[in-house]
C-alpha cells in the first residue's frame, strides 16, 4: 500500500501523486522533503545524496522537482565534460540564453559567480533554486576548488539556492583533502527482494493477471537476487524472457496455475541470461534470433556467454588458455605435459580420492604467476621474450574478468590467479592448439 507523504506547503492529490511514483522510496521522498521546507523558505546549502546504482535517486529527485513544480538544473557530470558547460547549463535553467551567453569563452568559477549575482539582482528567488548533480564523483577530478565552492554556494552568490549532489561512493571517500563545508548526507539503501518483487510486478503485461505476472517475478528473482540487485537491469531480464516464460501458454499446454511446468520450461533460459547479466551485446531482437537458432541447430552457439564474444589479441588467447590449463590440472601434471623429455612416468593402480572427481566440478584452483608464464612459453607457437605487453595483456583479462586475481595486492613477488572463463569459451576462442587440444578434452579431465 501507498503510503501518503505529508507537507503543510503542497497539496494532498499532488502528494499523493508523488507518491504513486515512488514505490518503495516514501520515506527517503518525505526526510528530503522534511530537508527541502517550504518553498520560499532558505533550505540547507547542499545535501549529498548516496547509494548504489539503481537505488531511486535520480528517480526520487526527479519526480519531486517536477511534480511540485520547483525551479531546479539537473546536470549531469558526464555529459559536462568541462566546468563551461557545467556553468552554461546551470544559468540556462534559471535564467536563459542571454545569461548563459554572458559567460567569457573559457570561464573560471569567479566568471560564474559574478554572472549569477548579476542575474539575482535582475530576478531574485521567490523559491529555493535546485541545482541536481547527476554522477557527482566525476567532480573529484575537476577543479579542486570547484566542489568546494558548489557546496557553498548559497554563500557564495547571496541566493537561496540549493546543490544536491548524487553519487554511488560514501561522503568520507568523496570529501576534499582540503576540507569543505559539510553537507547533509541522506543514504538510498538497496532495495530489498521484496521491495524489487513489488516495483517489478508493476510492470505486469496486459494480457495477463496481475498474480500470473508476480509469479514470473518471484521466480525470476529467485535466479538474479543473488547475483544481481541492479533494478534497471532485473526489469530488462524480465522483459527479455517474459515471452518465453508464457509460451507454453500461449500454446495451450499449461495453465497459468501449473507454476512447475512453466518453471521448467523457462530454467534453461534463465541460466544463460544469467551469463549476460550486466552485458549489452545483443539486443532483445538478437536475443530472440539467436534463441531460435539454438532451437533450429543443435551443434550452433550454445549459450549466450558474452565473453565467447569477445574478441581478443592473439597472444591473450594463449595466456587465457594456459590459465585455463594452469587452473584445471595439478601443477605435477605440468612436467607430463609440457616437456617433450619428461623422463620415464611411474603408473598408478589407485588415485587418490580427490582426483576420482572430475576438476570442472572442482572448480579452477589458483595458480602462481610464474607458472602461468611457464605453461604459456610452452603452448605458445613461436617464440617470444618475456616483454611489458605480456604482463599489460594478463592485466586486461584480469579487468575483463576473465582472469580473478586472488591473491593480495602486496603480493608483488608471486601474484595468484584463477581462471574465469568455462572450456566452451576455449574452444570458441576462433583458434585451437594442435598440441593441446587433445590433452584438454581426453588426458586432462
Amino acid at each position: 500500500m501507498t503510503t501518503v507523504l505529508q507537507h503543510p506547503a503542497y497539496e494532498e492529490e499532488r502528494l499523493q501523486r508523488v507518491a504513486e511514483q515512488l514505490p518503495c522510496r516514501e520515506l527517503q521522498a518525505g526526510m528530503l522533503l522534511s530537508l527541502m521546507g517550504e518553498p520560499q523558505h532558505y533550505s540547507y546549502p547542499s545535501i549529498f545524496i548516496y547509494g548504489h546504482r539503481a537505488s531511486g535517486k535520480s528517480h526520487v529527485m526527479h519526480v519531486l522537482l517536477k511534480e511540485l513544480e520547483l525551479p531546479h538544473a539537473t546536470v549531469s557530470c558526464v555529459e559536462c565534460i568541462s566546468v563551461t558547460l557545467l556553468f552554461e547549463q546551470v544559468l540556462l535553467s534559471f535564467f536563459g540564453c542571454d545569461a548563459a551567453s554572458l559567460l567569457p569563452r573559457s570561464p573560471s568559477l569567479s566568471d560564474f559567480v559574478r554572472v549569477y549575482r548579476q542575474q539575482c539582482s535582475h530576478s531574485p528567488a521567490k523559491e529555493t533554486r535546485y541545482i541536481v548533480m547527476e554522477k557527482a564523483e566525476l567532480l573529484r577530478d575537476t577543479d579542486a576548488n570547484l566542489l568546494p565552492a558548489l557546496l557553498r554556494l548559497q554563500e557564495l552568490v547571496e541566493d537561496n539556492v540549493t546543490v544536491i549532489l548524487l553519487s554511488e561512493i560514501v561522503w568520507d571517500k568523496f570529501r576534499p583533502n582540503t576540507g569543505c563545508f559539510e553537507p547533509l548526507v541522506l543514504n538510498f539503501p538497496d532495495y530489498s527482494k521484496g521491495e524489487l518483487q513489488q516495483i517489478l510486478s508493476q510492470d505486469r503485461h496486459p494480457s495477463y493477471s496481475a498474480e500470473f505476472y508476480s509469479s514470473y517475478i518471484n521466480i525470476l528473482l529467485g535466479v538474479f537476487y543473488s547475483v544481481c540487485r541492479d533494478l534497471r537491469e532485473l526489469r530488462h531480464l524480465a522483459a527479455l524472457n517474459f515471452s518465453k516464460f508464457c509460451e507454453p501458454l500461449a500454446e495451450g499446454k499449461v495453465k497459468e496455475t501449473d507454476t512447475h511446468k512453466l518453471w521448467r520450461n523457462i530454467e534453461p533460459h534463465l541460466k544463460r541470461a544469467m551469463q549476460t547479466v550486466y552485458l549489452r551485446e545483443v539486443s532483445s531482437l538478437q536475443w530472440e534470433q539467436m534463441q531460435q537458432m539454438e532451437e533450429k541447430e543443435t551443434g550452433a552457439l550454445r549459450g549466450l556467454s558474452a565473453h565467447t564474444h569477445v574478441e581478443l589479441p592473439y597472444y591473450s588467447k594463449f595466456l587465457l588458455i594456459a590459465a585455463y590449463l594452469a587452473s584445471y590440472n595439478p601443477a605435477r601434471t605440468d612436467k607430463r605435459f609440457f616437456l617433450k623429455h619428461h623422463g620415464k612416468i611411474r603408473k598408478t593402480k589407485f588415485l587418490k580420492k580427490n582426483e576420482k572427481t572430475s576438476n570442472h566440478l572442482l572448480g579452477p584452483k589458483p595458480f602462481a604467476l610464474d607458472r602461468l608464464l611457464a605453461i604459456f612459453y610452452s603452448v605458445v607457437d613461436s617464440r617470444i621474450a618475456p616483454t611489458a605487453s605480456i604482463f599489460s595483456q594478463i592485466s586486461s583479462l584480469v579487468t575483463l574478468q576473465l582472469l580473478t586475481q586472488v591473491s593480495h595486492d602486496d603480493q608483488l613477488d608471486a601474484p595468484k590467479y584463477k581462471c574465469a572463463v568455462s572450456m566452451d569459451f576455449i574452444c570458441r576462442s576462433g583458434f585451437y592448439i594442435r598440441r593441446t587440444k587433445a590433452e584438454l578434452t581426453q588426458k586432462h579431465f
